[in-house]
């Protein structure tokens, strides 16, 4: 089967969207794209995003390739499905570009794993993956009949019928990730990274998927949820390729970078540096040491409340008090060139005490955000614990209640968001 992958060219105008907005290298395609040559498929996978193609040049590629099945994502990257944009324009655009040329259209993404029939209707395609997408996505090509494949959502007729629970990978044993030259070259942003500029391309990697935490603002339940280490050779191999395109700084995107000795060993010496986001308290001091000894320049730690009350609310189960947590976060520093502790806006924390524990920690050379509102995504904890279940109104209400909490949004919010029914106007023709 002739396969296109597609990750559109993202547009943030009026959007809430939290993550990075520079392009990152989509890990999701890659994947499958591995798996679906290894199956013998041909395989024509575009990142218009990273190589700065229109909707209307993106849509002409896939058509010129004539595939049997494309696929589109619904986030920018797999490092930012916990906080995808809300609304679908970008991939619904791509949609109405290609204009029914792609054969079988499948979404990939968050909005569908949470809510897949509001996903199929704003998008107007033929299928949306449920939850991890490359093994189903490799499934799909090979399958006469989707309907029999667990974690879709496909039309049937005017009904839309959805089999099973969202999808988790195997992942530990998904194969090394070799990118075209060329996107490496493009690649210029480093992720995260605030001690030097870019001396070279960057690139994102994953050593590990899911976190075996559950803190009741991340949106994960129906993703990338239960913890896997990626195994090591295949991981080695991956890096040592980047390495040898250029590539001069990683960002590991894994939900939570735990210890992990064997990686920081193989780590050191080979020249590389990288960015990775963790939770400090699961850090011994020794092991630090190592971190910084195998090239991390940055870390950004989960720290989210400065009270016991308030980390309890975030059920963060946290192994230190916010005296340790500061006292480790300066002990990371002195061997890690930028650490982070991020805040999260939560009810009980004192302005005054959080500003003086920032200009604390900026003393001991480490950095603090001002707290930042949390959006209560569908796939998280808080937005069950307010709505319950996601239904087809999940993400309207989600916005609606977010817009009207806050008047004032976060560092890299310089405008007021939109209401989605006015962002996602082309979805709804």
């Amino acid at each position: 089967m002739r396969v296109a992958l597609v990750n559109p060219p993202w547009d943030y105008a009026g959007s809430i969207y939290f993550g990075c907005r520079e392009p990152h290298l989509p890990l999701e395609l890659g994947y499958a794209k591995a798996l679906l040559e290894r199956a013998g498929h041909q395989v024509l996978m575009l990142d218009a995003h990273l190589c700065a193609l229109s909707q209307r040049e993106t849509a002409e590629r896939v058509a010129a390739f004539a595939p049997a099945m494309t696929v589109v994502t619904t986030a920018p990257t797999y490092l930012f499905w916990r906080c995808a944009p809300p609304e679908l324009r970008v991939p619904r655009a791509f949609l109405d570009a290609l204009g029914g040329r792609g054969g079988r259209t499948v979404a990939v993404g968050p909005h569908g794993s949470a809510t897949p029939e509001a996903a199929l209707r704003k998008l107007g395609c033929d299928i949306v993956v449920r939850g991890e997408c490359e093994e189903v996505v490799a499934a799909l090509a090979g399958a006469g009949d989707p309907s029999r494949l667990p974690g879709l959502a496909a039309r049937e007729g005017a009904a839309i019928r959805v089999t099973g629970a969202p999808a988790a990978a195997r992942f530990i044993d998904l194969p090394a990730l070799h990118w075209p030259d060329a996107w490496i070259a493009r690649h210029t942003h480093h992720h995260h990274r605030f001690e030097a500029p870019p001396d070279g391309p960057g690139a994102e990697v994953e050593a590990s998927r899911g976190c075996p935490y559950h803190c009741s603002f991340c949106a994960k339940i129906d993703f990338r949820d239960a913890y896997r280490r990626r195994d090591l050779a295949p991981l080695l191999e991956e890096i040592d390729a980047l390495r040898a395109q250029g590539v001069t700084y990683l960002y590991f995107i894994d939900e939570i970078f735990l210890p992990n000795r064997a990686l920081l060993t193989a780590m050191v010496g080979r020249g590389l540096k990288f960015g990775v986001q963790t939770r400090i308290d699961l850090w011994k001091p020794e092991m630090l040491e190592l971190l910084g000894r195998a090239g991390c320049v940055s870390i950004e730690a989960g720290v989210e409340s400065l009270t016991p009350e308030g980390r309890a609310a975030l059920d963060k189960d946290c192994r230190l008090d916010t005296d340790a947590l500061a006292e480790r976060l300066v002990h990371a520093r002195r061997f890690v060139p930028f650490v982070q502790a991020n805040l999260i806006r939560v009810a009980g924390d004192d302005a005054g005490m959080v500003a003086d524990w920032r200009r604390k920690l900026e003393r001991g050379g480490v950095w603090a955000n001002d707290p930042v509102p949390l959006y209560p995504y569908p796939s998280s904890p808080d937005y069950r614990r307010l709505w319950g279940e996601p239904d087809e109104q999940a993400w309207e209400r989600a916005h609606t209640h977010y817009l009207a909490q806050f008047n004032a949004f976060s560092d890299i919010q310089e405008e007021r968001p939109l209401p989605l029914p006015v962002l996602e106007a082309a979805c709804a023709g």
